[in-house]
């Protein structure tokens, strides 16, 4: 048993299906077969039910894939040591970021990351903050740009920025006006909102005091927000970030809110027992190096 055979169960258990798995593992796919076969035969099970319509794994094989994905994982682990040991600034760093602060904080860093650390690849990933702490600590993330503490004793939050958040309201909307704007001035009815599972939508809610009721929409994205409150559909909360892109919309008012609660700290979370933990300090350099005077940076 090897690794390589291991690899091969896991995309047959994955894919259902032979000729695919084979593809994916870029080998033909009678050696596949055959290596699988040995397999089964050295640990005396069929891991595998065979039928024209592909492959289902049978009871034991999917315990064999279930510790076959945590012996990949070690060995990936293994690897990142030993390259981290060599230089921990060159190979790959897979990076995650919510999707309330990626598209307005890659563009601040990504030519500069690039330019510092020439020999790193980072492979960017935007998703929602529970699958990303999930596969931090899986280990199938370096780090990830949350903004929400570390959930597991087993990650740390290295300090970013501090963002305050504005409310985005229609440029005839009643509270346009106001010389003064707080949190006590909102009507909770009015506040258009992400879906389930966006974190912003939770902070935004905490702020706001507000219920959690189905009068926010189904939005996935800050720019659908900020499109409805444009047609006059009710407002919202923008994080500072997200504003700089706001500057010319003439159907919108930016207002400041008074609170000091309004806002929301962003970290760059990573795994305590990382090897390359001297990498995403640098990193973490880098963006604060590079955000606008809008945002407060921390150490």
């Amino acid at each position: 048993m090897n690794l390589r055979d291991l690899d091969y169960v896991l995309s047959v258990a994955e894919l259902g299906h032979f000729g695919r798995a084979a593809r994916a593992c870029n080998v033909s796919q009678p050696t596949l077969s055959g290596q699988i076969r040995k397999l089964e035969d050295e640990l005396g099970v069929q891991l595998f039910e065979r039928g024209r319509g592909g492959a289902r794994p049978t009871a034991a094989g999917r315990a064999v894939a279930a510790q076959a994905r945590i012996a990949m994982r070690a060995a990936t682990e293994i690897r990142r040591i030993a390259q981290a040991a060599q230089d921990p600034f060159a190979g790959e760093f897979r990076l995650g970021l919510i999707p309330t602060i990626a598209p307005y904080l890659i563009p601040r860093f990504v030519a500069r990351l690039r330019d510092a650390l020439p020999d790193l690849t980072v492979i960017y990933r935007e998703d929602i903050t529970e699958r990303l702490n999930r596969d931090l600590e899986a280990g199938t993330l370096d780090a990830a740009i949350l903004a929400t503490p570390p959930e597991s004793d087993r990650l740390e939050a290295l300090p970013l920025y501090t963002e305050p958040f504005s409310l985005l309201v229609p440029k005839d909307h009643d509270l346009s006006g106001l010389s003064h704007l707080d949190l006590a001035d909102i009507d909770a009815d009015d506040m258009l909102l992400l879906t389930e599972g966006h974190c912003f939508r939770d902070q935004a809610l905490a702020i706001c005091d507000a219920p959690r009721t189905e009068r926010s929409l189904q939005a996935t994205s800050l720019e659908t927000l900020i499109n409805l409150v444009a047609q006059g559909q009710g407002i919202t909360l923008v994080p500072a970030l997200a504003m700089t892109n706001l500057a010319d919309d003439s159907a919108l008012r930016a207002r400041t809110l008074d609170d000091a609660g309004a806002s929301r700290a962003i970290n760059l979370t990573l795994r305590r027992s990382d090897p390359r933990r001297v990498l995403a300090q640098r990193m973490a350099q880098i963006i604060r190096d590079g955000l606008p005077d809008t945002v407060r940076v921390t150490h």
